[in-house]
This record gives C-alpha cells, structure tokens and sequence, in this order.
C-alpha cells in the first residue's frame, strides 16, 4: 500500500509536468501569431501613411515627397525600413497644416502608424523572449516558424506647429 503513494505521486507529477509544457508550448504558438498580425497590421499602417503621403504630395508638395510615398508604396520587403525612414524625412521637411484634410490624414496615418509600431515592437519582444528560453529551445517548440523580426524605422509621429492647433 505504502507504493501506491508513489505511484499516484510520480502521475501527479507527470501531469504537471505535461500540463506546464503544454501551456508552454501554446503560449509560444500565441505569442508567434500575435506578432505576426502585428505585423501586418503595422503594413497596413505603412501603406495607409504612404498613400496619404502620396496624395498629399500630388496636390501640394511635389515630386520628392511624392517619389519617397512611391518608393515606400513600390518597396520590396528587404528595402521598406530604409524607403519608410526616407518617407518619413521627407515628411518632417513639409510644413503640415491640420486644417487641410490631407495633411491631417498625413498626421493621422502617422500617429497611428507610432502606435502600430510600438504594438508590433511589444509583441516581438515578447515572442523572442518566450521563444530564447532554454526549455523552449530544448523541446524545439518555434520550430517551424522564423523567429519575428523587429521594423526598425524612425519616430514617424510629425509635430505639428505650435500655432496651429492638432486636430
């Protein structure tokens, strides 16, 4: 009888133990989904803030902003943080008025784009530090998938003047 006690000890602790690594595993698998929406969702962002920038340059600007919104609309996915930081200078280099609706689209897409960004920073950080720990790594539970990439571009949150007030 006294054996029966470690017999039901060494289950409970197997089932812990499979329990744990379950839920492990499905957290990595959540983490990994959840920075790969944000990063489409951060693309979606960049081609909004494009676009906008694009129309904005048709009717006030001119041709470099307009081939900088271009180059980010047209870029391959190895040259979009260099074509998004391009865009983003050209952008700081406008004066942007918040009364003319597609200035403020520009400055709209833009905060939002900040927002994006820093989801999608958050949620990678968090899917590499889940996918980095040794057990993790051991037990090959992000096998299958390429680790998230980090976006690394500029602040694209524009300032507005201080005269003119934000919409």
């Amino acid at each position: 009888m006294p054996h029966m006690w470690w017999v039901v000890a060494a289950i409970v602790v197997v089932g812990l133990v499979a329990a744990y690594l379950v839920w492990t595993a499905g957290r990595v698998e959540r983490l990994q989904g959840r920075a790969e929406l944000a990063a489409r969702a951060l693309d979606a962002h960049l081609l909004r803030r494009a676009a906008a920038a694009a129309v904005l340059a048709e009717r006030r600007f001119g041709v470099e902003l307009y081939a900088a919104a271009r180059i980010a609309l047209d870029a391959s996915p190895d040259e979009r943080e260099a074509a998004e930081n391009d865009l983003t200078r050209q952008l700081r280099g406008v004066q942007l008025d918040p009364g003319d609706p597609a200035c403020g689209a520009v400055i709209a897409a833009s905060r939002r784009l900040a927002l994006s960004r820093q989801v999608h920073t958050d949620l990678v950080r968090d899917a590499r530090s889940a996918r980095s720990r040794p057990l993790v790594r051991v037990l090959r539970m992000g096998r299958g998938q390429e680790w998230p990439r980090y976006f690394d571009i500029d602040d694209p949150t524009l300032t507005v003047p201080a005269d003119v007030p934000a919409t």
